[in-house]
């Protein structure tokens, strides 16, 4: 690492981290409600091993997508595919991106639940940067991959590949028919992308706005993110994340600022907040009349104590 990327963790490790520590426990609830989502976590987990297959037409043409995942995340994974695939009343054909901690039984549920997965190893990510990435010319892409598994969502499935892919965040519960998902799966033109409960780029505006000609997306969330492989200049990329990095540090929201950088003067399909909504207050949390939930920060609180329950096939609920 270099003197800046080292004092810049430091400083991430002093003072960022014990204060967005202190921010968590508060939105959590404290300590009674952390373990009341934590019970909640646990039997999630547990019911991910007994779901059954979705209930899909068979004959249907299956939908492709995209998700990185690993030991800590693989149920949340099973939930996001399986109420995804229920309530499109489709089959999935899930490229599951392994970051090497996924078991042998975990992936067995995946397969079970999902026979057209297709599992991708670190092994096989990690063969394809060093030939297509090598660190001698790409050493903040490399270094960020390694230290920042967000920016895996964006490389793994892009790198040395063709045509449009439909990237999941694994913390996406669905309620009702993703028809804009299913549209845009079955023939993508232009780029698609959630919006975020607020502007959460992680670098100055003025910064952002002096490394592209066109203004940004105000709210770009890549919860769910399309995007056609092809278009992606890796060097370009590096050249951003160099910039970013060594003029204002690193940052926890870099793969979504490169994403709005990339995204700025091209047409979008955006899909829309109060359809697929994230971080859903505790109100929209209980009614759940949005398709999706993208369960990040606070609302975490209602994903794990309850709502990855209302996915559950009736006769398991």
């Amino acid at each position: 690492m270099s003197p800046r990327q080292i004092a810049g963790r430091s400083f991430y490790l002093l003072f960022h981290a014990p204060a967005g520590a202190m921010r968590r426990f508060f939105a959590d609830g404290g300590p009674f409600e952390q373990h009341r989502t934590e019970m909640g976590r646990r039997a999630m987990e547990a019911a991910a091993f007994d779901l059954p297959p979705p209930s899909v037409d068979a004959k249907a043409e299956p939908l492709p997508v995209h998700l990185l995942t690993g030991t800590r995340f693989w149920y949340q994974t099973v939930f996001c595919l399986h109420s995804f695939s229920t309530q499109a009343g489709r089959p999935l054909a899930p490229a599951i991106y392994d970051d090497g901690s996924l078991t042998p039984k975990q992936g067995e549920v995946l397969a079970r639940l999902f026979p057209l997965t297709r599992f991708i190893s670190r092994k096989e990510t990690v063969a394809k940067l060093d030939r297509l990435l090598p660190r001698t010319h790409f050493p903040f892409l490399r270094e960020r991959w390694d230290n920042y598994p967000n920016l895996r969502k964006l490389i793994d499935p892009h790198l040395d590949s063709t045509g449009w892919k439909l990237v999941l965040d694994s913390d996406l519960l669905f309620f009702h028919r993703p028809d804009l998902l299913t549209t845009w799966l079955d023939l993508p033109t232009t780029p698609l992308h959630a919006i975020d409960v607020q502007r959460s780029y992680g670098y100055t505006d003025a910064l952002l706005a002096s490394l592209v000609p066109h203004p940004l997306a105000d709210r770009v969330n890549v919860g769910l993110c399309g995007l056609c492989s092809e278009a992606l200049d890796w060097s370009h990329l590096e050249l951003l994340s160099r910039t970013l990095i060594e003029r204002e540090r690193t940052s926890y929201y870099l793969e979504q600022a490169l994403v709005a950088l990339f995204l700025a003067g091209r047409p979008c399909v955006a899909a829309p907040y109060a359809e697929y909504t994230t971080l859903p207050n505790e109100e929209e949390a209980c009614a759940r009349r949005a398709v999706m939930h993208h369960y990040v920060a606070g609302s975490k609180r209602w994903y794990f104590q309850q709502n990855w329950r209302h996915c559950l096939p009736v006769a398991n609920a």
